[in-house]
């Protein structure tokens, strides 16, 4: 008896049964990875954009180029919180997004239109739990303009090789030659535009993702913006309060945020080796004015029970003042602890870079 394999297209002739089945399973066994690879790879008649990757979120249209790619490991971004433009032609009712960005402009194959390319990006992000917030199609007044909410967003987006790719086909054909009018704003879909905008859950967190679909200007192809923010906190600990800058903001506002002090989640130990310079330059300021008396302020941010972060707020709070006073000798007299968990927030508790905020220690004067 002789069984077909397909794989990758090509079919192999096999010799016997019990062979073949042997030979399946070292092929399917070896090759799990490389098929995975494969379903996130460029098209034959194009060559991505250089460094350029689809986001594990969503795979691309099948047989898509990908032409533009930006990947910013923490910044803000700006999503629409309602269909339409104010007269400055920036998005109306705004969210801002601090996180992980990533972009991406996909070219689909040539012939496949607008609509069932941004259905099918839909119908996938719907199957991972996407809610739309904004979803709108030609017919709707104020679609084709969205494009412009987010021009500057596409300005610094590395690009694909443009006439390399021309230079892959015949030099009268229609990906050759319109392929000239490609780059920059002209990536982007302008006509005959879908637009969405929502969220999804992944890993406890609120992922945001934007797309646009449409034909290029003067041209028969279909192009996809695509933005994703992942909400995250960024890497603390890279800029100490001095002393100087500790005595500034007190004398101007009283108080001053800090966030070069370091806990373990749920834990009121100091992380010693990490905050050593944040501690030290509090001393420095202290003992630089004997008169000075602060209270040491914890704040949590929402997650958990309130009173549990009370308490763990008030002990922080307190392991500061003992690291101080025990460390550094300054008179006990001079610094009170108080905590109060998530009742005094500087930042929305509804992802990870606005808890990060909130999660501190505030040096107040007394």
């Amino acid at each position: 008896m002789r069984l077909l394999l397909h794989a990758k297209g090509y079919f192999l002739k096999l010799p016997s049964a019990p062979m073949a089945r042997h030979f399946i399973a070292a092929v399917f066994s070896l090759s799990t990875l490389s098929f995975t690879a494969a379903a996130f790879a460029g098209p034959d008649w194009a060559i991505d954009v250089a460094g350029g990757e689809d986001h594990p979120l969503i795979q691309r249209y099948n047989n898509s180029w990908m032409m533009a790619y930006k990947k910013i490991n923490f910044d803000q971004t700006i999503f629409p919180g309602k269909l339409g433009l104010n007269s400055e032609n920036n998005f109306v009712e705004p969210v801002a997004v601090e996180g992980q960005i990533t972009r991406m402009v996909y070219f689909a194959p040539l012939g496949k239109t607008p609509l069932e390319v941004h259905r099918n990006y839909e119908q996938a992000l719907k199957a991972a739990g996407f809610k739309a917030i904004i979803s709108c199609t030609p017919r709707d007044k104020g679609c084709e303009h969205m494009r412009y909410g987010f021009d500057d967003h596409y300005g610094d987006m590395k690009e694909a090789d443009f006439r390399a790719n021309r230079a892959r086909h015949p030099e009268k054909s229609a990906l050759n030659s319109q392929m000239h009018s490609l780059g920059g704003s002209n990536m982007l879909g302008t006509d005959d535009i879908y637009f969405t905008y929502g969220t999804l859950t992944k890993d406890g967190s609120t992922v945001h993702v934007m797309l646009n679909s449409g034909k290029v200007y003067r041209t028969d192809f279909t192009t996809t913006y695509i933005e994703i923010a992942e909400p995250k906190a960024m890497q603390g600990g890279q800029v100490t309060v001095n002393a100087d800058a500790l005595k500034t903001a007190l004398q101007s506002s009283g108080k001053i945020a800090l966030y070069g002090i370091y806990f373990d989640t749920g834990k009121a130990e100091i992380k010693a080796a990490e905050s050593k310079t944040q501690l030290d330059e509090m001393a420095k300021l202290l003992k630089s004015q004997p008169a000075l008396k602060v209270y040491i302020v914890g704040h949590t941010d929402n997650q958990g029970n309130l009173d549990a972060n009370q308490a763990l707020s008030q002990q922080r709070a307190q392991a500061v003042v003992s690291a101080l006073a025990k460390q550094y000798q300054i008179a006990a007299t001079r610094l009170a602890s108080k905590g109060v968990a998530s009742l005094a927030p500087v930042a929305s508790n509804a992802d990870d870079a606005g808890r990060a905020k909130n999660r501190r220690v505030e040096l107040v004067v007394q």
